[in-house]
């Protein structure tokens, strides 16, 4: 029997649990990884998510949704092994490799997590059409968006800030407002981007009628 999802309490396995972590992550790649653990910071957050989890969750939590968060995990898993493998997709400066699962500029890696990279990956393959924002949620994150919920627009400045600190003389991912996200390579010009008003800005007070996110990987990623 294959063993598809594994849940981990850090908090049970004492001052080995990093380690054990980063070693189930690094040896079973293809297995989906659930952290549920009692209280975190967000520095603890994001070095699950980048050691390879796929999720966390806190406790306390309810059954239901730890176990509708694994099944996420899971679909997410399977749809990535289902898709045949493609060559790469370049665009611009930019070379999307699926079988690395990774994004190259001059041969050199833009350093994506796997989120990072599954959304990147879905922008690119709309081939310049604009998806919408639960459209992307549901493809990346396996399940409905939530109302309020900015996971999508976080991820996205992170993923497009990395793009432009590698290739800044390119800009790739275009915002559609109050619709979505279109991918398409255009030479920058030389033009300073100017701070997009749906995504707060560092610091900034969210609006008041977007609720704070409760997606710990929009948590992880702050």
């Amino acid at each position: 029997m294959r063993l598809n999802a594994l849940v981990i309490d850090l908090s049970l396995l004492g001052p080995q649990a990093w380690d054990y972590l980063e070693r189930v992550a690094g040896a079973l790649p293809g297995m989906g990884i659930v952290v549920c653990t009692g209280g975190s910071t967000v520095a603890q957050r994001v070095r699950a998510l980048r050691m390879g989890a796929d999720d966390w969750l806190g406790k306390p939590c309810h059954p239901e949704e730890l176990i509708a968060r694994i099944e996420a995990v899971v679909r997410r898993r399977r749809r990535s092994e289902g898709k045949p493998q493609s060559g790469p997709v370049v665009s611009g400066e930019l070379e999307i490799r699926q079988d690395r699962f990774q994004a190259f500029v001059s041969g050199g890696s833009v350093d994506l997590t796997r989120r990072e990279f599954e959304l990147l990956e879905l922008l690119a393959g709309a081939e310049g059409r604009v998806l919408e924002r639960e459209d992307i949620y549901r493809r990346v994150w396996g399940y409905e968006m939530a109302r309020g919920d900015r996971s999508v627009d976080v991820f996205v400045r992170k993923l497009r800030q990395k793009l432009e600190k590698a290739s800044p003389g390119w800009r790739y991912i275009h915002t559609h407002f109050g619709i979505g996200y279109r991918f398409a390579a255009e030479p920058a010009d030389g033009e300073v981007l100017a701070s997009e008003p749906d995504v707060a800005a560092a610091g900034a007070p969210a609006p008041a009628q977007d609720p704070a996110p409760t997606d710990p990987d929009l948590i992880a990623s702050g």
